[in-house]
């Protein structure tokens, strides 16, 4: 009889606990930004993207980790808008954004930076700037926004104050990086899309760069999808990480766990591999 009831218990604990563990799972899934169902992204007859599957919650720093050619920059251009997949379902705020203009989704609170800077060459470090406002300056109507969103942006990059007249054609490389990522944040997104930022900047820029990504999640509340050539720094300041390859995402894991991975060390991170500001 003892046995019986020992074994009643056990169960009602179990089938608890189950339904706590769910239910937990549910609510953490729920609570997402950002939520990518199997989406399958194509150029033409190439599938690049396989049944794709990730969540973002408000106020992490996701990595993407992969290959020259794995699926990253296009995962980034499905989101955007760029390249939209042509099956699966992409919720932000639990709303479908998969069939959005680029230019609504902008308006939704998402910002890409893409990989190689992309600024606006020909007219000044403010026009650029200004141009990354022009949305959220037409939602919200007056200057006075602009104003301040510009004073955040030189706070977070001095260097752009005193450049602001400037063509951005004559900005250096890191100059234009920032700028790029400033022109993204006048927007003032929720979630901000970062390409490379890093790509062929000197190492202290990039570590600038790197501070500065991390004040956006930390100080602005900004969610950060981050995909970067550099894993070992992306993973120490990233919460949690994604691997891509060839189109298909092959693991996940908290940062801490990707940087202790045997087959992420040996394929991404290199035994010996410094940090890129200890080179």
């Amino acid at each position: 009889m003892q046995i019986l009831r020992n074994e009643a218990y056990f169960l009602a604990y179990a089938a608890v606990t189950k339904y706590a563990a769910q239910r937990c799972i549910w609510i953490f899934y729920k609570i997402a930004m950002l939520k990518i169902k199997n989406i399958n992204t194509y150029y033409g007859q190439a599938q690049a993207l396989k049944n794709v599957s990730l969540h973002l919650t408000e106020g992490e720093v996701v990595t993407l980790i992969g290959a020259n050619g794995a699926g990253k920059t296009t995962l980034l251009n499905s989101l955007s808008g760029v390249v939209p997949p042509r099956s699966g379902e992409i919720l932000f705020n639990n709303v479908p954004i998969n069939n959005l203009a680029v230019h609504q989704i902008v308006r939704m609170g998402i910002s890409q930076v893409p990989e190689g800077r992309q600024v606006f060459k020909p007219i000044s470090v403010e026009d650029n700037l200004e141009l990354g406002a022009y949305l959220h300056h037409r939602m919200l109507g007056g200057g006075d926004e602009v104003k301040r969103n510009k004073e955040m942006v030189y706070d977070l990059f001095p260097i752009l104050r005193e450049r602001r007249k400037q063509l951005a054609g004559t900005l250096s490389g890191g100059e234009q990086q920032m700028l790029a990522i400033g022109r993204a944040f006048m927007a003032r997104p929720k979630l901000m899309l970062l390409d490379e930022p890093s790509m062929g900047l000197a190492p202290m820029v990039a570590q600038e760069i790197f501070r500065v990504i991390e004040n956006l999640s930390r100080e602005n509340k900004t969610t950060v999808l981050l995909v970067e050539q550099n894993a070992r720094a992306a993973l120490k300041m990233a919460n949690r990480g994604y691997v891509l390859e060839n189109g298909h995402l092959i693991l996940e894991g908290t940062a801490a766990e990707l940087l202790q991975n045997k087959d992420v060390q040996r394929a991404y991170l290199g035994k010996d591999k410094k940090e890129i500001w200890e080179r």
